[in-house]
Protein backbone atom coordinates (compact mmCIF):
# COMPACT_ATOMS: atom_id res chain seq x y z
CA UNK A 1 0.00 0.00 0.00
CA UNK A 2 0.97 3.21 -1.02
CA UNK A 3 2.12 5.83 2.19
CA UNK A 4 -0.21 8.13 0.98
CA UNK A 5 -3.44 5.61 1.16
CA UNK A 6 -2.26 4.81 5.01
CA UNK A 7 -3.69 7.88 6.79
CA UNK A 8 -6.77 7.20 4.20
CA UNK A 9 -7.58 3.84 5.75
CA UNK A 10 -6.35 4.98 8.91
CA UNK A 11 -9.73 6.99 8.89
CA UNK A 12 -11.80 4.88 7.39
CA UNK A 13 -10.93 2.35 9.90
CA UNK A 14 -11.30 5.14 12.73
CA UNK A 15 -14.92 6.03 11.34
CA UNK A 16 -15.99 2.53 11.29
CA UNK A 17 -15.28 1.88 14.99
CA UNK A 18 -16.31 4.67 15.69
CA UNK A 19 -19.97 3.69 14.34
CA UNK A 20 -19.63 0.42 15.66
CA UNK A 21 -18.92 2.18 18.91
CA UNK A 22 -21.99 4.58 18.38
CA UNK A 23 -24.55 1.68 17.45
CA UNK A 24 -23.79 -0.48 20.02
CA UNK A 25 -26.94 -1.07 22.52
CA UNK A 26 -27.05 0.22 26.11
CA UNK A 27 -26.58 -3.29 27.33
CA UNK A 28 -23.43 -3.32 26.09
CA UNK A 29 -21.87 -0.60 28.57
CA UNK A 30 -21.36 -1.25 31.88
CA UNK A 31 -23.26 0.50 34.23
CA UNK A 32 -20.90 1.27 37.03
CA UNK A 33 -21.70 3.90 39.47
CA UNK A 34 -18.32 5.46 39.24
CA UNK A 35 -17.70 5.50 35.92
CA UNK A 36 -20.61 8.29 35.65
CA UNK A 37 -18.37 10.45 38.38
CA UNK A 38 -15.61 10.68 36.03
CA UNK A 39 -17.63 11.58 33.50
CA UNK A 40 -15.97 8.54 31.17
CA UNK A 41 -18.63 8.88 28.59
CA UNK A 42 -17.82 12.10 27.78
CA UNK A 43 -13.99 11.51 27.95
CA UNK A 44 -14.21 8.88 25.43
CA UNK A 45 -16.57 11.23 23.16
CA UNK A 46 -13.95 13.78 23.27
CA UNK A 47 -11.15 11.51 22.58
CA UNK A 48 -13.17 9.69 19.66
CA UNK A 49 -13.71 12.38 17.71
CA UNK A 50 -10.01 14.65 18.22
CA UNK A 51 -8.89 11.41 16.50
CA UNK A 52 -10.95 11.79 13.96
CA UNK A 53 -11.02 14.77 13.03
CA UNK A 54 -6.96 14.46 13.05
CA UNK A 55 -6.59 11.52 11.34
CA UNK A 56 -8.96 13.34 8.17
CA UNK A 57 -6.81 16.18 8.51
CA UNK A 58 -3.91 14.33 7.76
CA UNK A 59 -6.24 12.45 5.02
CA UNK A 60 -6.19 15.78 3.40
CA UNK A 61 -2.05 16.58 3.62
CA UNK A 62 -1.25 13.07 2.63
CA UNK A 63 -3.44 14.03 -0.74
CA UNK A 64 -2.83 17.23 -1.64
CA UNK A 65 0.16 18.08 0.58
CA UNK A 66 1.44 21.36 -1.24
CA UNK A 67 -1.72 23.23 -1.01
CA UNK A 68 -1.64 26.79 -0.33
CA UNK A 69 -2.03 27.78 3.26
CA UNK A 70 -5.63 29.45 3.14
CA UNK A 71 -6.91 26.02 1.18
CA UNK A 72 -5.92 24.15 3.89
CA UNK A 73 -7.05 25.79 6.73
CA UNK A 74 -11.04 26.05 5.62
CA UNK A 75 -10.14 21.77 5.07
CA UNK A 76 -9.53 21.56 8.28
CA UNK A 77 -12.41 24.08 9.36
CA UNK A 78 -14.58 21.91 6.86
CA UNK A 79 -13.13 18.71 8.25
CA UNK A 80 -13.87 19.66 12.06
CA UNK A 81 -17.38 20.88 11.31
CA UNK A 82 -18.33 17.86 9.07
CA UNK A 83 -17.05 15.56 12.11
CA UNK A 84 -19.50 17.58 14.38
CA UNK A 85 -22.49 17.00 11.85
CA UNK A 86 -21.58 13.74 11.79
CA UNK A 87 -21.76 13.30 15.86
CA UNK A 88 -25.33 15.18 15.83
CA UNK A 89 -26.32 12.97 13.21
CA UNK A 90 -25.68 9.68 14.97
CA UNK A 91 -27.10 11.42 18.59
CA UNK A 92 -30.57 11.22 16.25
CA UNK A 93 -29.39 7.73 14.80
CA UNK A 94 -29.08 6.64 18.83
CA UNK A 95 -32.65 8.30 19.62
CA UNK A 96 -34.64 6.59 17.20
CA UNK A 97 -32.50 3.59 15.85
CA UNK A 98 -30.71 1.87 18.67
CA UNK A 99 -32.45 -0.07 21.36
CA UNK A 100 -31.79 1.32 25.26
CA UNK A 101 -29.38 4.25 23.83
CA UNK A 102 -30.75 8.09 23.77
CA UNK A 103 -30.04 11.65 22.44
CA UNK A 104 -27.83 13.39 25.07
CA UNK A 105 -26.94 16.89 24.76
CA UNK A 106 -24.06 16.60 26.84
CA UNK A 107 -22.06 14.09 24.33
CA UNK A 108 -22.82 16.63 21.22
CA UNK A 109 -20.94 19.27 22.93
CA UNK A 110 -18.39 16.74 24.02
CA UNK A 111 -18.20 15.44 20.45
CA UNK A 112 -17.86 19.45 19.48
CA UNK A 113 -14.96 19.49 22.38
CA UNK A 114 -12.92 16.60 20.42
CA UNK A 115 -13.19 18.18 17.05
CA UNK A 116 -11.90 21.34 18.41
CA UNK A 117 -8.87 19.79 20.32
CA UNK A 118 -8.54 17.56 17.09
CA UNK A 119 -8.97 21.20 14.56
CA UNK A 120 -6.56 22.62 16.85
CA UNK A 121 -3.73 19.95 17.14
CA UNK A 122 -3.65 19.81 13.26
CA UNK A 123 -3.57 23.41 12.79
CA UNK A 124 -0.58 23.67 14.99
CA UNK A 125 0.87 20.54 13.86
CA UNK A 126 0.42 21.01 10.21
CA UNK A 127 -0.23 24.41 9.15
CA UNK A 128 3.19 26.32 8.68
CA UNK A 129 2.81 29.95 9.14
Amino acid sequence: MQKKYLPLSAAIGWLIISVILLTLPGTAFPTEDWLDKIWFDKWVHIGMFAIMVWLWCLVRLSLRPGSELSLLKRSFTAIAVVSLGYGIVMEFVQLYFVPLRSFDTGDIIADAVGCAAGWIYSHRRYIKK
